[in-house]
């Protein structure tokens, strides 16, 4: 029976990462088609879009500075696929179909203490907790959108579930699995900017608490944390270069020199009294701004009523988990901290480790910077869960009147009917209202408008592309599948200062701002609605899935 419902959890996480994945999301985003592209180019030559050889520290990506994980393991769905939405998404599905199974054997180890016979009860308490921390994961909305488009951070997540997982295994004296384990978390940190602080941070605090074990093992231990060292060597000489820092001076609270100024403003208005020197202190007002963004991501309307606020990370009319799960997360926290089985304390810290990050950003609740948490949210119901279930069934078997042994039947019923509920609410949204309302919020119709280009542009000796959407050049290389080779030739590159990269065009493609338009000239404009000019020809529009226009070929 185990095996069958085992089956069924991986047959559903495939089924809802998988559905139409290649046409929900109803576009790509431009990192989507900057991985898609990569991969492309990785495949033909074994270099990046700049012609950079085999990047292990980073892809450029517009001056962002990706680790480059990602665009390695979509190298194979290119092939296989072509150049196209499904197989640029595939790793991420795939990979989110993978944690789903990693959950149940994380879980299984978790409480099944090391060296300990479990009994047979206390074995199918284990299986049940597993199964029911898989499922969650299985059908979490939260997980089945990051698996739905190519996000590195859901990659990012597995590796590290896996290397919890292997970690634990390791220290039951499967001594060299320690070494897949730490292989796994330095994937996991050259694959999403957040697993660098995420996943040294698990490692150092796992080690700390079974240091007795690891020191058992010196031999390999040792051995182990050399070659985990040399690994990180590429990334690790990279984070001392600027660029490292690029994005994160772009969205960290700490960039803020308002808060310097109100804070200085405070003090003013205190005469400069040394107390209001202390209580104003930029340091301390950072360190409350910090917490502040830190809880933001605990927040129950974000966990379970409205999402993150982006449509990118949530439907909007469904909380990263089900409101169903609510008292059951409240409860398996206090029912894990009460009755503290196995290794009970990885979990909680795990959450909190997860988010540290994602508390230095502006836009706080952010679903996809603290993925990385996953599947601690869903340990926790799945634990608050069965323990009620076990509560439920022995208190039914002690009753004596009309409801004896119906008691624990209602409960399920009733909770198999308000998840369905859910579950349905959130998936019939998804597959049918989310495209139509949230298409522009994916770029939507700039693959519409590339194929009329390419049907159009012997027609013409220049074409010229609006940047409002943002980043075209990217959309060219990959829906022409423009060879590699030929664009760095003829890219017109522009690298700022700061280290942001900007390509102006290639071949005949122009992106701007601002377009020229220059009458008389044999050129196509790509622009949108607002930036038409009056005296124009219209060739072709282009609208996004709720009807509204996108953007206008056009003539002069």
């Amino acid at each position: 029976m185990k095996k069958l419902l085992f089956a069924g959890i991986i047959f559903t996480a495939i089924f809802l990462r998988f559905w139409q994945l290649g046409s929900n999301p109803p576009s790509l985003t431009w990192d989507e088609v900057t991985w898609g592209y990569n991969a492309y180019s990785l495949g033909i030559d074994g270099r990046d879009e700049f012609g950079r050889f085999l990047p292990l520290d980073y892809l450029e990506s517009f001056g962002d500075f990706k680790p480059p994980v990602y665009a390695y393991l979509a190298i194979i769905p290119v092939k296989l696929f072509g150049l196209n939405e499904f197989a640029v998404r595939f790793p991420s599905a795939f990979f989110g179909v993978l944690t789903v199974l990693a959950t149940y054997f994380l879980v299984k180890t978790l409480f099944h203490l090391r060296g300990v016979h479990l009994a047979t009860s206390e074995e199918l308490k284990t299986e049940n907790i597993a199964l029911l921390s898989a499922f969650l994961l299985a059908i979490s909305p939260w997980h089945i959108m990051l698996s739905r488009a190519a996000f590195e951070a859901n990659v990012a997540t597995f590796f590290i579930v896996l290397g919890v997982f292997l970690f634990l295994i390791a220290i039951r004296n499967n001594r060299w699995v320690l070494l897949i384990s730490v292989i796994s978390f330095v994937l996991s940190i050259y694959t999403f900017n957040t697993a660098r602080v995420v996943a040294p941070v698990l490692i150092l605090v796992l080690a700390f608490a079974f240091r007795k074990e690891l020191l058992k093992q010196k031999k390999e231990t040792l051995i182990v944390i050399i070659l985990g060292l040399i690994f990180l060597l590429p990334v690790a000489r990279f984070l001392t270069f600027p660029q490292a820092s690029l994005r994160f001076k772009e969205v960290n609270i700490f960039s803020d020199t308002g808060v310097i100024g109100n804070a200085n403003k405070q003090i003013e208005n205190d005469n400069n009294a040394f107390w209001s020197k202390i209580i104003h202190n930029r340091r301390f007002v950072y360190g409350v701004s910090y917490l502040k963004h830190y809880f933001d991501n605990l927040n129950p309307g974000f966990l379970f009523i409205k999402g993150d606020g982006n449509p990118k990370f949530s439907t909007q009319t469904v909380g990263q988990m089900y409101l169903w799960e609510l008292p059951f997360f409240v409860l398996g926290i206090l029912y894990l901290i009460r009755k503290k089985e196995g290794y009970w304390w990885i979990v909680p810290m795990w959450l909190l480790v997860g988010i540290i990050p994602a508390g230095t950003a502006r836009e706080t609740p952010h679903a996809l910077r603290i993925e990385t948490t996953l599947p601690t949210f869903q340990i926790l119901t799945a634990y608050g869960l069965y323990q009620i279930l076990v509560g439920l069934k022995t208190y039914d078997s002690r009753l004596k009147n009309f409801m004896k042994g119906r008691l624990f039947v209602i409960f399920c019923l009733t909770s198999s009917i308000l998840l369905l509920i859910n579950f349905l609410y959130f998936f019939h949204g998804y597959l049918v209202h989310y495209p139509r309302i949230y298409s522009g919020e994916w770029q939507y119709g700039y693959r519409e408008s590339i194929d009329f280009v390419k049907e159009k542009q012997n027609q013409y000796e220049k074409i010229e592309v609006t940047t409002a959407l943002g980043r075209p050049y990217v959309y060219y290389l990959f829906y022409t599948k423009k060879d590699p080779h030929e664009f760095r030739k003829q890219a017109i590159v522009e690298r700022e200062v700061f280290g942001f990269v900007n390509v102006r065009g290639f071949d005949k493609f122009r992106f701007m701002k601002k377009l020229e338009e220059e009458g008389g000239r044999n050129i196509l404009y790509i622009n949108t609605p607002s930036e038409v000019p009056k005296n124009a020809r219209i060739l072709r529009t282009f609208y996004l899935l709720n009807g509204n226009l996108s953007l206008v070929a056009y003539s002069l």
